[in-house]
């Protein structure tokens, strides 16, 4: 399996603070049966000032770790991009992480605020999509806005977003209204991508395969393929044959 979006590098958000927090959660999340990872920090201008410059360092001296160490995940650097006008400044400076290029597109994961949709937001991606980025828009179902009404992100789908639902919240990890959010946009076949979005090792873990047989037993096995492995390795630029080994 591929995980999409995980917070594993140290001391850049709200993820592990340290270095060995973030080995066990590495080791966890090989365990799980992750095979590649993309680690998405927090680009929140705001709260998180990480750019894609600013993390290239942190990234590659994880990554020397991992290999020292003989974990085999195989890393990639990507990034939670917060809605707001000093991220699309950092977006037009070509400064945020995205993760690869699929049909012309680079796919950037992006976030909005938990409590809301903010006016602007449908405009905001049209400009993201003018400029030939695909927004992959980080865990829909826990959005108060869409958890109050489910259709208020078809307008972004229908622009032609992506939605990357969490792992945990087909389960019940994040409460009965993510699950019910989750399950409904499973049934409506809205969602593109499962991941993890890991922080920690006992409340926000990185467990992406309670999700697959979660999407597996409702909708089947070839379908939970695609949303862990077929889709993520394409986003990724990677072959998911051999990752499926």
């Amino acid at each position: 399996m591929i995980d999409l979006h995980c917070h594993f590098l140290p001391g850049v958000d709200d993820g592990p603070e340290h270095l060995d927090e973030a080995i066990q959660l590495a080791e966890a999340a090989v365990a799980n049966g992750i095979r590649a990872a993309a680690l998405t920090p927090h680009v929140h201008p705001r709260r998180y000032p990480n750019t894609r410059a600013s993390l290239q360092q942190v990234f590659q001296d994880f990554q020397q770790t991992l290999i020292q160490r003989n974990i085999p995940l195989q890393l990639f650097l990507g990034g939670e991009v917060r809605f707001s006008p000093e991220s699309l400044e950092l977006i037009l400076a070509d400064n945020v992480p995205f993760y690869g290029e699929v049909d012309g597109y680079k796919i950037m994961l992006l976030e909005f605020p938990h409590e809301m949709i903010p006016a602007g937001s449908l405009q905001f991606v049209e400009k993201l999509l003018s400029m030939n980025i695909r927004p992959l828009i980080a865990h829909p179902e826990r959005n108060k806005t869409v958890m109050n009404v489910v259709d208020s992100i078809r307008p972004f789908t229908d622009a032609g977003c992506w939605l990357q639902v969490t792992a945990g919240s087909l389960t019940g990890r994040f409460g009965r209204v993510a699950q019910k959010v989750a399950l409904q946009l499973l049934e409506d076949e809205l969602i593109w991508v499962l991941a993890t979005d890991a922080h920690t090792l006992t409340t926000r873990p990185p467990d992406l395969a309670s999700g697959r047989d979660a999407v597996a037993e409702i909708m089947g096995p070839r379908l939970a393929k695609r949303m862990v492995l077929d889709r993520p390795a394409r986003i990724l630029g990677l072959g998911a044959a051999t990752l499926a080994a």
